[in-house]
């Protein structure tokens, strides 16, 4: 298992509230118009899982299999090119402000991992930084 942590983003809203908006994938329809159109395509959301096609990997799921409220959602992929599970963890800074880290596990073979190392890293800051910008 390959292991890839995000930068840890500040969100000015509080522990309890970022961890109820995450922990409902619904929540996440309010996001939509911040996804790149041309990079993010055929968002679908439930309460415990999302879909989306991100070209060129392809079709993406995810399932929501553990909340820890209020520290952390964990995922796994339902559907993916390789095997991946996310753990978004979420601290409390202050009352009404929190900070947030992504963790991805991928299953990954040397040959591979060199090749999608990068691209992954990248996808996994942006999408903390998206988390930082959400108005939860």
């Amino acid at each position: 298992m390959t292991k890839f942590e995000s930068k840890v983003v500040a969100i000015p809203y509080g522990q309890q509230r970022v961890f109820d908006t995450l922990s409902d994938l619904s929540n996440l329809e309010k996001v939509r118009s911040m996804l790149p159109e041309d990079k993010v395509r055929d968002l679908k959301v439930s309460t415990d899982a999302v879909s989306l096609s991100v070209p060129p990997v392809g079709d993406i799921a995810f399932q929501i299999v553990e909340r820890e409220a209020p520290k952390c959602v964990k995922f796994q992929a339902s559907t993916s090119p390789i095997p991946l599970t996310l753990w978004v963890q979420i601290l409390p800074t202050a009352e009404e402000a929190s900070k947030a880290k992504l963790t991805l596990h991928a299953e990954l073979n040397p040959f591979i991992k060199g090749m999608v190392q990068k691209p992954i890293q990248d996808a996994l800051e942006k999408l903390a930084d998206l988390l930082a910008g959400i108005a939860y």
